[in-house]
């Protein structure tokens, strides 16, 4: 197995185990919350600097990402992260098929910011001027 394969196979491993530990009900609302982000962030197709930049636009996610999961893992507490690796070793996820509500509360999370930043530029520059004449 190349190194890279390897390490993508180690990669698979992390987030199952890390799907499963976030399914625990042993986890904390923070490390929940922070997992959530991570993925949420990871799976969304808005970054903070866009991917078209050459390598600025993919450092973010080399560093966000990364930052993210370790900052999840930390706030796991260890039986509980010990437990999650273990069942996503054996393949005993438990998972519950919650991918579509998981997709469904990223997309409206994403909507609710883009009405608010909306709105905010909306009443910001509501009876100014036009800046582009």
């Amino acid at each position: 197995m190349t190194p890279i394969r390897k390490k993508l196979a180690e990669l698979k491993h992390l987030v199952n185990a890390l799907a499963v530990a976030m399914a625990d009900k042993r986890t904390p609302l923070a490390a929940r919350i922070a997992g959530f982000l991570t993925l949420a962030y990871a799976a969304s197709p808005v970054d903070l600097i866009p991917d078209f930049i050459p390598v600025l636009g993919y450092l973010d996610d080399l560093v966000i990402i990364p930052l993210g999961v370790w900052l999840t893992i930390r706030l796991i507490p260890g039986e509980v992260w010990k437990d999650a690796k273990l069942r996503a070793a054996t393949g005993a996820t438990g998972a519950t098929g919650t991918g579509r509500l998981g997709a469904a509360m990223v997309l409206i999370i994403w909507t609710a910011l883009a009405a608010g930043l909306a709105a905010t530029a909306f009443f910001a520059f509501r009876g100014r001027p036009d800046p582009l004449r």
